[in-house]
């Protein structure tokens, strides 16, 4: 028995590694997990081809819920919803990078575009993240005061030195109380695990919220319960200890 029916969990910074590997003691207990009946999704900044190989690894063909819950996926690829960036705001927010001399990207429904990759043509794509990033952290505090009043935009982050942007209300915790829905549980059967600010809410509205050992200082603070890093097994250890009994 297990007390938790859901596991969402972060992939940058919480399962995978710094180079970007999921490790052998997580593959172990997230399988012991999903033996045991419980609903094992990513809940991520992500999108849908930055993750395929992921689920592979693991063998699941749960729910997602994929970039910052702009887009939300059901079982056996079942596109549930999807939500867009206004196309005036994704001029804004590219004019903006420029100006400040930050580097930018996005997930469009065709996928990950880099800055490098950036053109015209993108102006007419359907885009549900745009991500800003200056090395200079007060330029990113300077730029999310400019940005923060809009009644258009939901702004979070991954890094401390990254802003990244979401049509309003989207948000993981936002995605996870719909998986919840269309699976017949409650988000007091959730647990969450993450280590930013774009797990914010989620932490702070599952069952059981967990930060990892190395999260954001301010995650720590909101969440249940602390585990290791992400180098040192932290989600394993995180399943062990409040998810599923050793055995």
């Amino acid at each position: 028995m297990t007390k938790y029916r859901l596991l969402a969990l972060d992939l940058d910074e919480t399962l995978l590694t710094k180079d970007k590997r999921i490790t052998a003691e997580s593959k172990v207990w997230i399988s012991r997990a999903i033996e045991a009946g419980v609903f094992v999704i990513f809940a991520t900044g992500r999108g849908l081809q930055r993750v395929a190989d992921f689920r592979k690894e693991l063998k699941m063909d749960s729910p997602m819920v994929l970039v910052n819950g702009a887009e939300i996926w059901g079982k056996d690829r079942e596109l549930l919803s999807r939500h867009f960036i206004s196309r005036e705001n994704i001029h804004m927010l590219h004019r903006l990078a420029i100006e400040i001399g930050a580097s930018f990207w996005g997930y469009s429904v065709e996928g990950l575009t880099n800055q490098k990759n950036w053109t015209e043509a993108m102006f007419h794509r359907d885009w549900m993240k745009f991500g800003i990033k200056h090395d200079d952290q007060q330029v990113i505090n300077q730029l999310k005061r400019r940005i923060q009043g809009t009644d258009t935009l939901e702004i979070t982050s991954s890094s401390p030195v990254n802003l990244e942007f979401s049509f309003k209300g989207i948000s993981k915790k936002m995605g996870v109380q719909k998986i919840c829905t269309y699976l017949g549980i409650g988000m007091e059967d959730v647990m969450a695990i993450g280590d930013n600010l774009n797990d914010f809410k989620l932490i702070q509205a599952a069952g059981l919220g967990v930060a990892m050992g190395n999260a954001d200082d301010r995650l720590k603070q909101v969440a249940d319960q602390v585990t290791e890093t992400n180098e040192a097994d932290g989600v394993a250890k995180a399943i062990q200890n409040f998810l599923v009994e050793r055995g």
